[in-house]
């Protein structure tokens, strides 16, 4: 078969001849229809994720929609341990794996699960979220920020900040369910406070910045609470800031913080898919959206780097269609 292949973590992958996935008793092989480009998969391409081993080569891709043997399209997310899905034949785990809606289209679906799945379990599964509550979405510029302000405003928040550094995407955002917007791309001592004003008061932080922006965004958003005693959820969820803070002692003895992680391990992979359908079939309805950008898998090398307009996820699909 076709695949796209990582030889060497300083370099995208290439489309090429590699051995096709042997079919098992408990896991059947996929034609794959689509699989789309994640912040995850590059960091997997790039050996930087925390489930890298290191080992060379391999196929990126953690998850696609791909056609079983009698026909049928599902949805799933690959087992660690199994190639990775940009390829033209991938296998699968029928326990992470779910059936598509009717109606649903494939590339979109491949375009905004991973996304949108970060925030959806994290509010679902990791916290009792309830209808009236309020968020603070840092890092809300990127597309599973872009996700998440739409899943909070669906699943009841009543107020939902939403803060990043890119202009252009955070005047979109007041249109997808924003009740404010905080721009992080200028001063930094007069951005937080704005932040801390407008954030004082949130139950839940969903963070995918971690690093810097983190750092000052604690103290800046615990320090103006009302009632400091007033339980506040810090999920984090990514670090495209930077893996580490410094977090002073301090700041979790003077208010209520309660913070966690969203992810694998912190959540089972039985809990993730079970997840899976009710949020295809948002995304089917068109409660939340994507922009997907289909790519044929053999022009995976060229997109791998070229610059996407904002919102927009590549989806490689490996038919060309």
């Amino acid at each position: 078969m076709h695949a796209a292949v990582v030889r060497s973590f300083d370099r995208p992958p290439r489309f090429e001849e590699f051995a096709a996935p042997v079919p098992a008793a408990d896991k059947p092989v996929v034609e794959m229809v689509a699989a789309g480009l994640h912040p995850r998969v590059r960091s997997g391409a790039d050996g930087t994720h925390y489930t890298s081993d290191g080992r060379l080569p391999l196929i990126p891709g953690i998850d696609g929609v791909g056609r079983l043997p009698d026909g049928r399209l599902v949805y799933f997310v690959a087992a660690d341990e199994d190639p990775g899905t940009m390829a033209e034949q991938a296998l699968v785990d029928p326990r992470r794996a779910v059936p598509l809606p009717d109606g649903a289209d494939p590339v979109t679906i491949a375009a905004a699960m991973n996304p949108a799945m970060s925030s959806w379990v994290a509010l679902r599964r990791r916290i009792t979220f309830k209808p009236g509550q309020s968020v603070l979405v840092l890092g809300a510029t990127g597309n599973a920020g872009r996700m998440a302000v739409q899943i909070a405003r669906h699943l009841g928040a009543d107020r939902i900040v939403a803060a990043g550094r890119d202009p252009l995407r955070l005047e979109l955002l007041s249109g997808l369910g924003a009740t404010d917007v905080v721009s992080l791309a200028g001063d930094p001592d007069k951005d937080f406070a704005r932040l801390g004003e407008a954030a004082a008061d949130v139950d839940v932080v969903i963070d995918y910045t971690w690093g810097g922006p983190t750092e000052r965004a604690l103290p800046a958003v615990l320090t103006r609470r009302t009632d400091r005693s007033a339980p506040l959820d810090w999920i984090q969820i990514g670090s495209l800031a930077g893996p580490e803070i410094t977090l002073p002692s301090a700041v979790l003895r003077a208010a209520n913080l309660r913070l966690m992680g969203s992810g694998q391990g912190s959540v089972t992979a039985r809990g993730i898919v079970a997840e899976l359908p009710s949020l295809m079939t948002e995304l089917t309805r068109g409660t939340i959206t994507a922009d997907a950008l289909p790519v044929p898998l053999s022009e995976v090398e060229q997109a791998w780097t070229a610059p996407v307009e904002p919102g927009r996820r590549i989806v490689f699909t490996p038919s060309g269609d």
